[in-house]
């Protein structure tokens, strides 16, 4: 019932874990592909201790030999059991079973729950308010469980091999900055002596959080939450892979600024999404209610994120006329900007970002659009 030629689930390994696990014989009935991952829906009977479906992640044939593939798989594995046996929070599916050396996890299946992403594209943004609602408190209250934790998740973390915590507060997108500055510098809009200064008190605080340092599933988009398409808005966090503790507020980039899926995102402070965000996250860290520390690692978070989107402009550049990922990227920036002018805070890099996004609206005529609230583009519109 394999077909490992194409990396997929190994059926026999899988009904061995589970036979070991209840100390009786457990058989695969049926399983389903979700693609594109290696994950996979998986009904078994013959022991009364399992559900009737679960989960499974894996690591592909194809991938087994890459250092990345194992070291996140371990890492999930690590976060997620941090999360329902030493936290004891409900934010994220419970570990069943699992087998690093065989390199998969057995996980608690969430259906009928599906993703927000989902239901983002399929009704729009208005249809699904309490929903995105949901999808803020959830960001919030996994920081403000896991705030001042970070030993003890290491700890179990370190158990299952080498980890780089440094390497996880920085953020592993955190070098690509540095190429972004030197792709505006190249379009003309160099960053001042005021701007760089400010830039980099910036960036120093997202890398030395204090009371905000959290942990974070490494992917806080709307694709990695699942909710149910109606009812009580019982949200789970999904895909921990690249877990770590880093700056909490990264995590609420998301409700602020597009990310790689969308063209645009709604105004939170308008929606009501960032009061819900900020409520939940100070329930755990309460210097959250500092308007001018928030104010200004949240300014900071969103324009470390428009700068590590700036630094595709070259593949950007290449590609014709009408591609939305031109659109989105200025989208991104302006968004990144936006934030920093209702927080007043980084006036410097705040004006820096917009010169430019003006600078890619000249370049790209294409993509000199209307992109305020209630024109062209609603919120949370695919990017195509």
């Amino acid at each position: 019932m394999s077909d490992t030629s194409q990396g997929i689930l190994e059926i026999d390994a899988l009904q061995g874990l589970l036979t070991g696990l209840c100390t009786a014989p457990v058989v695969v009935d049926r399983w389903e592909r979700l693609e594109p991952w290696a994950v996979a829906r998986v009904w078994v009977r013959g022991a009364a201790a399992l559900p009737r479906s679960v989960v499974v992640k894996w690591v592909p044939d194809g991938q087994r030999e890459a250092r990345a593939a194992p070291w996140r798989l371990r890492t999930e594995l690590a976060a997620l059991q941090f999360l329902s046996e030493d936290l004891e929070v409900e934010l994220a599916p419970r570990v069943i079973a699992a087998d690093t050396a065989a390199r998969f996890l057995v996980l608690e299946d969430l259906a009928p729950r599906v993703s927000l992403d989902q239901l983002l594209r399929r009704d729009g943004a208005a249809a699904h308010g309490d929903r995105l609602a949901a999808f803020a408190r959830a960001r919030g209250a996994l920081s403000a469980a896991t705030a001042g934790r970070a030993e003890a998740y290491y700890a179990r973390r370190a158990g299952l091999g080498p980890v780089d915590a440094a390497a996880d507060r920085a953020g592993r997108l955190a070098p690509l900055r540095r190429e972004a500055i030197q792709h505006a510098s190249a379009l003309g809009a160099p960053p001042g002596g005021r701007v760089v200064h400010e830039l980099a008190t910036a960036m120093e605080a997202l890398a030395d959080p204090g009371p905000f340092l959290a942990l974070s599933n490494g992917d806080a988009e709307a694709n990695n939450i699942l909710l149910h398409a109606s009812g009580p808005a019982d949200a789970r966090l999904v895909d921990f892979e690249f877990a770590g503790y880093t700056h909490a507020l990264t995590d609420a980039v998301c409700l602020y600024v597009p990310g790689p899926a969308w063209l645009t995102v709604s105004n939170p402070t308008i929606t009501g999404l960032a009061d819900q965000y900020r409520h939940a996250l100070a329930r755990g860290i309460p210097q959250a209610e500092d308007d001018r520390r928030y104010g200004g690692d949240l300014a900071a978070a969103c324009a470390s994120w428009a700068l590590v989107r700036l630094h595709r402009f070259p593949l950007l550049d290449t590609r014709p006329s009408g591609d939305h990922s031109r659109l989105q990227l200025v989208a991104t920036l302006e968004a990144a900007a936006r934030t920093g002018e209702i927080y007043q805070a980084l006036p410097h890099v705040t004006g820096w970002i917009r010169r430019i996004a003006a600078v890619l609206r000249r370049r790209w005529p294409d993509a000199n659009q209307d992109l305020a609230d209630g024109g062209r583009f609603r919120p949370y519109q695919p990017r195509h």
